[in-house]
């Protein structure tokens, strides 16, 4: 783009001299809206791109020129001027180095930046009887680039958290306008605007809400729409829960695995046992991101509950608890009461107890023979025909394990004195 004529040297008259001579004609004919009008070219400017200010319809016998920056016309925002009789070039504060005015009054700018928009007016100066001040006046704006939607969570909670967009880039003179699945926003208390509508808040983000959002920039000559954003909403939080290989192992003899479900990538897996953490052994180990427990050997002490916790960024939420059926015993059995020395006449009341899961089934013998079934056995008046060793048999189903443990029962004339009982595996 050129000028319509190059600009002459500059000679030596100030910006002051010039601008007090403008001032007295205008005083003495105070300046009146004339048909000047401006255009600029190109139409659209971008940045770092040249500009020229053209003025149409010049009056006739003008002396000067001055262009000022913005709507007043004083010392400080004075740019540059131009003395038609002296072909001069004049300039003021307002002077970046990069304007240029010409004989036609156009104003060119050069390298324009985000500073140079904004309002700019021309004053034209004439000489004679009917001297008056003439101005026009032109608000540059820049083409407008195509914005860009910044978002405070693209992945948001459904329902529970707040988003922000914002209007990127943040530019002056601009006005921002906002649509959602291509219609402008409707009225909505879920959704806020700040004060120059480049910010837009959303409540709690439901289906309805997510989008897809475009942002609008637009100024008096150009205008550019974003490209469409949709925020990913997740889903509330699934409540997981605990499958396991066997929840009925045997002590000592089965491993056993115990794995959290769902399966979801985007989640933090937790442990717990007792409603602790679980402890430092060995035995325990997890794998798949600590979605699967193993418990290696199983105890009578593993038997839990247990739980599994799901996290993400926003929240967590706990399984019910599980127990494991750990089967174990039975344990060597015990007789009671521990005394043997009984007198006839006395009912000999004893009982036999083993650790055992299930519990276990109990059987008595007397010297090797068979007397009943049942934890408890109970003869009255027992006489010296009683004496004897009696057997307590401790027998799991689950297990197939069986123990035995033996008590020397005597029974004698009331000065007789029993024996120590022993205990016999089996």
């Amino acid at each position: 783009m050129g000028p319509f004529s190059a600009p002459p040297c500059t000679l030596h008259i100030t910006w002051k001299d010039l601008l007090l001579t403008a001032s007295l004609l205008i005083f003495w004919n105070p300046p009146t809206t004339a048909q000047v009008t401006i255009e600029a070219q190109p139409t659209k400017v971008s940045e770092g791109k040249d500009v020229l200010l053209l003025v149409h319809n010049l009056p006739q016998n003008p002396i000067g020129y001055i262009w000022y920056k913005g709507q007043i016309m004083d010392i400080d925002h004075y740019i540059t001027s131009y003395v038609i009789d002296a072909e001069t070039i004049i300039p003021g504060p307002a002077y970046s180095g990069r304007e240029t005015v010409y004989s036609n009054a156009s104003l060119l700018i050069q390298n324009v930046t985000r500073k140079d928009t904004g309002s700019y007016t021309i004053q034209i100066i004439k000489l004679g009887d009917k001297t008056k001040g003439v101005t026009g006046h032109f608000t540059l704006y820049l083409d407008i680039p195509k914005p860009s939607i910044s978002s405070s969570n693209l992945n948001p909670r459904e329902a529970v958290e707040t988003v922000i967009l914002s209007c990127d880039p943040d530019t002056e003179d601009v006005s921002y306008l906002w649509w959602i699945n291509g219609q402008s926003l409707p009225i909505s208390r879920k959704l806020q605007l700040s004060e120059n509508n480049r910010t837009l808040v959303l409540f709690g983000v439901t289906k309805d809400t997510a989008g897809p959002y475009e942002c609008e920039m637009k100024n008096p000559v150009s205008s550019s729409r974003s490209d469409p954003v949709t925020l990913n909403l997740l889903s509330e939080l699934p409540k997981p829960y605990i499958t396991s290989n066997n929840f009925n192992p045997m002590e000592n003899r089965n491993d056993v695995s115990l794995t959290c479900v769902p399966k979801t990538q985007g989640y933090t897996y937790m442990r717990r046992v007792n409603g602790q953490s679980l402890p430092v052994s060995p035995r325990l180990k997890q794998s798949g991101k600590n979605r699967i427990l193993i418990l290696a050997n199983v105890t009578r002490n593993d038997t839990g509950p247990y739980e599994c916790e799901i996290r993400d960024r926003v929240g967590s939420i706990c399984s019910d608890p599980v127990t494991l059926d750990v089967l174990y015993g039975p344990d060597f059995p015990r007789i009671f009461p521990s005394f043997i020395d009984y007198r006839s006449g006395d009912n000999l009341c004893l009982s036999c107890f083993a650790n055992s899961n299930p519990p276990a089934e109990y059987s008595w013998t007397i010297n090797g023979k068979f007397l009943q079934s049942g934890q408890k056995l109970f003869i009255p008046k027992i006489t010296t025909k009683h004496n004897g060793i009696y057997g307590c048999s401790a027998r799991n189903s689950a297990t197939g394990r069986v123990c035995s443990t033996f008590k020397m029962i005597v029974v004698s004339a009331p000065l007789g004195r029993g024996h120590v009982s022993w205990v016999i595996p089996t």
